[in-house]
This record gives structure tokens, sequence and C-alpha cells, in this order.
């Protein structure tokens, strides 16, 4: 791509035949292009003038706003397989794309949706810009790694018809030691090039005439700026900053839609070269006046005697033509280098820790550039949500951190709340069209791996009376005393617990009726709970009640209820009888 606006060249009619002679040659024998003397227009690979700018301006246009192919598509649908037959042989033809060129587009597009999926690149896009800049590489004349058999070069940046673009290069890439040219399918120039190469097809060289390479740089440059090219304002864009001329555009986009509706692979070396260049802006004169730093002399109005200039219809009374409005310049995209192009996750593994303790694992994310570099001095926000009172080490749901050199940043240890539960971190960067990752995060009740009784007094009651002793437990998780976990005490008829009672001892609810089940229990500071009171009903027996801990430890304690036994009367000692002593009446008051 070339990054420098070009003029359109004043061209004289010999200067016109022949280039029109030229290009009427390559198209008929397609032959590969050659390169374009400095000053002529025309052939399958110029890339230096440009539309609706001024000479001497580069304005950050990719391709220098060079000459390119204005031929349109055929206004039919392409031929799909399967589809019917009787299509123009230009509309299947037109539709064909050789099967390098074609692999390098989808390539691209599949390169670009993984470091930057939101800017959603389609391929028929790079398809329609390659079918403009150079006939889809000359129709496909690459060797087996995706190479030009030959250099796409366009006319030298000499200012003679075109931007002044001095070498850049040192000819490394165009030849040209003195003045810059387009070069390769996508035709960049040197300069821009230098910045947005790619080694695409990776033989380790960031080649501009290697299809592959040229298609992922072209695809990375129209992505700048947060792109989301699946916008129609901003694929507009990214097509104008390729070449700043609303007939590119319209020209780009009639091929963009015509690829849409259906497309097929070609041998390499046989596609369909196209035929008409677009026309250099002729490059003003000193002393003409026609220069941009000009004044232009108002014209006469062919209504009025004597010339005189029409009014100027923005100021009262006014009613003539106005003048043209200045078209807002197009941002020059970041170079790629500077762009954020993806953030992804830099090993972050589950999240999962028990209620109130700290998470082993922390939240860790990597910023990358449109390259797919390392991108460093990135903010990263990460923000907890969820109800589990889960928070950042320093009790903050929210904490921002910057990338460091390797493009990650590392969130702050995370403190598991009370409540059990799940919950998100989210970790999001970049301005415009940020990029976010969500992260899933689990707190899980505090466990016990051991409960027990605290002492081993048998557990006894009469019917109808409550125990005596209470029921104290003791949990444990590795050998250390486990505070706040949940206990669940059950009536049960077996050890396991897989049958419940419904008679025998029962615990009391708040409203003071039976209930044999108990959910809301947990172990103090010590890890140790002592049960609510036990009641007996009228049923004697021994019963069993199941004590089980998140974590699934469990003890299973006896409970028995029976009546207390008679006491049998004292037998008298011999010569004693068991008759109650005799009272002393008391003697008769007199009178």
């Amino acid at each position: 791509m070339a990054a420098h606006i070009r003029r359109r060249l004043r061209k004289g009619a010999t200067t016109t035949a022949v280039a029109a002679a030229a290009v009427a040659a390559l198209a008929a024998s397609q032959a590969p292009a050659a390169t374009l003397a400095d000053g002529s227009a025309g052939s399958g690979d110029p890339k230096a003038a440009g539309e609706d700018t001024a000479s001497g301006e580069t304005d950050g246009a990719a391709t220098g706003n060079s000459p390119y192919y204005t031929d349109l598509p055929p206004l039919v649908t392409p031929d799909r397989p399967g589809s019917s037959s009787g299509l123009p042989a230009a509309g299947s033809a037109e539709a064909g794309i050789p099967a390098s060129v074609l692999a390098a587009y989808k390539q691209a597009e599949q390169t670009v949706a993984t470091t930057d999926p939101s800017c959603r690149l389609p391929w028929q896009l790079l398809a329609a810009i390659g079918k403009v800049e150079s006939g889809q590489a000359r129709g496909g004349r690459v060797d087996a790694n995706g190479t030009t058999t030959s250099p796409i070069l366009g006319p030298a940046l000499n200012g003679q018809g075109f931007a002044l673009i001095k070498d850049t290069d040192g000819g490394a890439y165009d030849g040209d030691a003195v003045h810059d040219r387009a070069v390769g399918p996508m035709q960049f120039i040197p300069s821009t090039w230098a910045s947005w190469g790619q080694d695409a097809n990776g033989d380790g060289r960031k080649d501009p005439n290697n299809i592959f390479d040229a298609a992922l740089a072209a695809g990375r440059y129209l992505c700048a700026n947060d792109r989301d090219l699946a916008l129609a304002a901003d694929l507009d864009q990214a097509v104008l900053s390729y070449n700043r001329s609303t007939e590119y555009l319209r020209t780009v986009r009639s091929w963009y839609s015509y690829y849409q509706r259906g497309t097929h692979e070609i041998p390499d070396g046989t596609g369909t070269l196209p035929s008409t260049p677009s026309t250099p802006t002729p490059s003003p004169r000193p002393g003409t006046g026609s220069g941009p730093s000009a004044t232009p002399s108002p014209k006469p109005s062919p209504s009025k005697p004597g010339g005189k200039p029409s009014p100027d219809p923005t100021k009262p009374g006014g009613g003539g033509s106005t003048s043209p409005t200045p078209k807002p310049p197009t941002p020059t995209p970041t170079p790629p280098s500077e762009t954020f192009g993806s953030l992804e996750n830099a090993g972050t593994g589950p999240l999962r820790a028990t209620a109130g303790q700290a998470f082993d694992e922390r939240v860790s994310v990597r910023a990358r550039n449109a390259l797919g570099a390392p991108l460093a001095k990135v903010p990263v926000t990460f923000t907890v949500t969820g109800d589990t009172g889960t928070l950042f080490a320093g009790g903050r749901k929210t904490v921002t951190v910057r990338t460091g050199a390797d493009g990650s940043a590392t969130a702050p240890k995370l403190q598991a709340g009370e409540k059990a539960g799940e919950f998100t971190v989210t970790a999001v960067a970049g301005t415009g069209r940020p990029r976010t990752l969500t992260y899933a995060a689990t707190v899980t009740a505090r466990q016990a791996d051991t409960i027990a009784r605290t002492d081993e007094k048998a557990l006894v009651a009469a019917p109808g009376e409550k125990f005596a002793d209470a029921v104290t437990v003791e949990a444990t998780y590795k050998d250390a005393a486990a505070a706040g976990v949940a206990v669940t005490a059950t009536m049960v008829k077996d050890p396991l617990g897989v049958i419940d009672n419904d008679k025998g001892p029962y615990f009391k609810d708040a409203d003071g009726k039976p209930v044999r089940t108990l959910t809301t229990l947990t172990t103090d500071a010590d890890g140790q709970l002592r049960l609510p009171e036990i009641f007996a009903d009228d049923n004697e027996g021994t019963y069993l009640l199941r004590l089980t801990t998140e974590g699934g430890a469990s003890v299973v304690i006896k409970l028995t209820v029976e009546a207390p036994e008679e006491t049998a009367p004292e037998e008298p000692a011999p010569g004693e009888t068991n008759a109650p002593e005799p009272t002393e009446t008391p003697a008769a008051t007199k009178p």
C-alpha cells in the first residue's frame, strides 16, 4: 500500500494513446504487467497519482492515492456451483479468483479474526481491493509461495503528475533509490510497508510482493483505529484511508458486493486482467494560479452581463452557486505497533475458593497490538460482579492495572466472601471498541473432613421427656478447627442416612413444632457445634442421629428412648415390721 496522496497526471493525447495501447496489449496477452515509465498511467500496477487531492500531499492514504483499475463487475450474479449455467461468460470469469490469491485473502481474514475479532474483516473486501489495485496479482501470476513472478511496481512518485515522495528504502523494495514507488499486489509504498508489513507465509521475510504477506498487511491496515468493518461507515472510512477518492470507494464497493454474491477458485495465472485505469490528476504548474496556495479568480456568471460573480447564497440576499465544502481529513491510521489488537487470557486457571479464604489463582490477561506482539502500558480494568461478597485484596470490587513489557496484567488476589455461589471477574481494556474477557469463579461453602462428638456419654431420655445431656460435636479440616462449616442434623433409620425417621427423638422449630431435620447449623470459631435440645416422643427404642458437613464428613450418634426402671420396696429386717409407727395423740384440753 502507499501512504501518500496522488495527483492527476496532465497528459497529452500522445501519452494517453500510448498508455491505452499498452493496457490493451496487456489485457489481450495476459502477460505480466510491465513497470510504467515515469509520468505515464494505465498499466496494471500504477500506484502513485491521486484524485481529489493536491500534489505533494500524503494525507496518510495507504496507496498514495495512485491510479487503480476502474473496471466494474458485470451486472450478473456470479455463477455458483450448482446454480444456473446461462450466465454470461464475463460474469463467470470475473467471479473467479486465482487459488493462491483467494487462499491469501481467506487466511488474512482468519488471522485478523484471532487478533482483532471486533474488526470483523471480510475477505471479500480484500478481494475487491486486490482487484482494483493489481487485477488479483495480475491474474494470479505467483509462485508456489505466493510471491509474484515479477515485481509489480507503480510509477516513480517524482512530483511529475504524482505526489512527490523521495526515496525511503534505498530502493530495497521498489528498485528506485531516488523516489518511492508502490509495490506488490496490494500496492504498498515502502514507507507504509515499513510500518505495516507482515510475514504471513512464515518464510521469515516481510515481502510486499508476496500475496500472503500483502493481504494480511492490508487487512490490518483496514482494521486500524478500532474500525468495525461490519458497519458501513467504518468500512467506507477504511477504504478511503486506502485511497482518498470517492470514485475509488464506489469501485471497491461494487466489487465487494459482487464477490459477496459468490466466487469460485480458478488456477493461478488464469485470472481475468482489468483494462481500464483511472486517470491521474494534472499537476499544477508554477505561476499558473492553479496551485493549492493560489487564489482562484472568480468565474463569470453566464447569465449576468459584465462577467460579475454570482452572489454568495450564504450571505443575506445571496443566491448564486456556492463554494464546495472542504472534506474533513480522514485520520491517519495509528501504526500497528501502537494499535490495540486483542486481549487474551494469559494462563488464568480455574477460579475456586472456600468461603472466607483467598483464591490461589489470580486473573491474568495479555494485550497484543495489531501485529500480534505484546502491547505494554495498556490500562486493564478488572471488576468483580456477584453477591458472594468476594473482593480483591484491599476490599475493592474494581481495580485497574497496566500491562507490563510482556503485555500482561495480573489482578490482585481475590478474597472469597462468606456466601457460597458463582460470580464473574471481567477484564476490559482499550477505548473506542474495548476488548473484554470474562472469567467464571466459584465460592464453595466452608468444608470439614472430620466431625465427631466431644464426649462419649450415653444419650438417654424417657418417653415424652427431653434428653438431659446436650450433644456437642467438633469439625476439623486438615486437622485444623473448621470454623463456619454448615452442618445438617437428621434423624434417620440407618447409619447411611438413606431413610429418614418419622418417629422417635425430634427437635423443635421456632414455633415449637417437632422437626427431625435441621439445616441451619454452623460450627463456631473453634469448629464446635452444640445442638439444640432433643426431645423424645412416646415411642421407646434406639434411634440414630446423623450429622453431615460440607466436604462430606459425617458422624452417627445413638439416641435411646426408654422408661426408667421401677424400684421395688425394701424388705424389713427380722423382728421389724413394715407397719407405720403409731402417731401420738395429743391429750385433751381440760375445760
